[in-house]
């Protein structure tokens, strides 16, 4: 696996990679993310990873300093599964000018859901992305859908500004009691950990719900809430959504994701499901 460090030799790089698949990442990877690595494999000849804390998308008070780079580890890992090379830049050569001064600002959808509770992530992360995708240019970039509302953002973005990019969605990887894989899981402690699969049961017993014919979103939300609530948790929200725009889902419709987002501790947690009916 080759590991490039500037633009300009990933540029020079992706001239002989022909059709190449993208993984842009944070790093402290785990399985969902070796996930993306396979489905990538299986979109292209080629496949890059690119590992880059973006500053942009975190808020004030958030766990910028404190997120694991965890380089050896990951190198080890994409090399394990088949990654042909690592876009590893440092902030200085993506952001030369310290500032950036134009930014990609998604729709209103920005400022709900995660949104709401973290102003600008959503401008920071399409703003990387877009970099990402200018700098290495992929036929192929491949998205989890635990992070739904960023796939969503993505999906829009690129066919909002035309770019020769298909982004495929892959599905939430899970641990064996049906945690959500996620680089903040390692910040939750042994009796944390235990816990954590309640949002998941929440939310299937949401999509029991509304499978069994049940309109009325807003009990089952609550329900929810309160079980979260009366267990420890707090929790950022709860929600039925149009499955394809993130809109306020009513009564009826056949397509639909309950995403969730809560506080364990000092872990946010956020997980989804969809519900087709």
């Amino acid at each position: 696996m080759e590991i490039i460090r500037s633009v300009a030799a990933m540029r020079a790089w992706r001239k002989q990679a022909g059709k190449l698949a993208f993984v842009p990442t944070m790093g402290n990877l785990h399985e969902g993310h070796l996930a993306l690595v396979k489905a990538a494999r299986e979109q292209a000849d080629k496949v890059v990873v690119s590992i880059f804390v973006n500053r942009l998308q975190f808020g004030q008070g958030e766990d910028f300093d404190a997120y694991p780079r965890t380089f050896e580890s990951d190198c080890d890992k994409l090399r394990t599964a088949g990654a042909d090379a690592l876009f590893f830049p440092d902030e200085r050569e993506l952001y030369p000018r310290v500032r950036q001064d134009f930014n990609v600002e998604p729709p209103h959808i920005q400022n709900e859901l995660c949104g709401a509770f973290r102003p600008g992530h959503f401008r920071g992360v399409a703003t990387v992305v877009t970099k990402l995708f200018n700098i290495v240019q992929p036929d192929v970039a491949c998205f989890g859908k635990k992070d739904y509302q960023q796939l969503h953002v993505i999906q829009a973005m690129v066919d909002d500004l035309n770019s020769p990019i298909a982004i495929v969605p892959v599905d939430t990887g899970r641990a064996g009691d049906g945690l959500a894989l996620s680089s903040r899981n390692g910040y939750l402690s042994a009796e944390e950990r235990a816990e954590a699969p309640r949002l998941y049961r929440n939310l299937t017993a949401i999509r029991d719900g509304l499978l069994a014919g049940s309109q009325d979103y807003a009990a089952l939300e609550q329900s929810a809430r309160d079980d979260l609530s009366a267990a420890g948790w707090v929790v950022d929200y709860v929600e039925v959504r149009q499955a394809d725009t993130l809109e306020i889902a009513h009564a009826g419709e056949k397509r639909l994701v309950v995403l969730a987002a809560a506080r364990l501790g000092k872990t946010r947690l956020i997980d989804n499901i969809e519900v087709f009916r």
